[in-house]
């Protein structure tokens, strides 16, 4: 339906902080076109004045006045040329979008371990034999088996754990699989759920 003289918000150009309606956004808008510093100043002020009647609970912020005039900024696109009695560099650091973060991109010989554990594999290579290697080729194995179950790559069998483990550090870690025990595990409790599936039979 198209009404004559009925805008509706869809088709109006978006809000910078819609807290304050888009009248106010037109009296900055208007701001911005006065010509002379001393009436634009002016209007600034008022302007920064009904912004504060629409939020008086916020008077008791030691910053609201600073606030006020930041957002002001801030709905100007910071192109208000007046004279604002706070520093607005803040505001204007808080607009500018972030920096894209580097994506780690290691290449692993086999996803299904995860980063992670191929962490671990080369601090096994680094350890010498004794007690505190021991409890951490346990730890491992055992999340390594977990993997497999997980992601399904492949049989997940202890023999399986024990070669990739023996693999991928090189060899120094042999899984002696006649003395070492896995954790009990539920297989099909870790395998994904569109493996799972809900396991309710249809009621006839």
């Amino acid at each position: 339906m198209n009404l004559k003289g009925l805008t509706y918000n869809t088709r109006r150009e978006r809000l910078i902080l819609p807290e304050y309606g888009r009248q106010v956004q037109s009296l900055v808008d208007y701001c911005m076109t006065i010509a002379d510093r001393g009436q634009r100043q002016c209007c600034a002020e008022a302007i920064v004045k009904i912004m504060d009647r629409m939020y008086p609970a916020d008077r008791d912020n030691k910053d609201h006045v600073h606030k006020l005039w930041d957002n002001l900024a801030r709905m100007s696109g910071f192109k208000l040329d007046v004279d604002y009695p706070f520093n607005i560099d803040d505001a204007r650091r808080i607009t500018q979008k972030p920096q894209p973060m580097a994506y780690p991109m290691t290449r692993i010989p086999v996803r299904h371990y995860g980063n992670m554990m191929f962490k671990m594999f080369d601090k096994l290579k680094s350890m010498e034999p004794g007690r505190e290697r021991d409890e951490l080729t346990a730890l491992v194995a055992n999340q390594m088996k977990r993997d497999l179950i997980m992601w399904g790559h492949g049989p997940s069998d202890d023999e399986k754990v024990a070669s990739d483990l023996a693999r991928f550090t090189d060899g120094r870690i042999q899984l002696d699989l006649g003395t070492f025990k896995f954790e009990r595990m539920n297989e099909k409790s870790l395998q994904p759920a569109a493996q799972q599936g809900n396991g309710k039979k249809k009621k006839k």
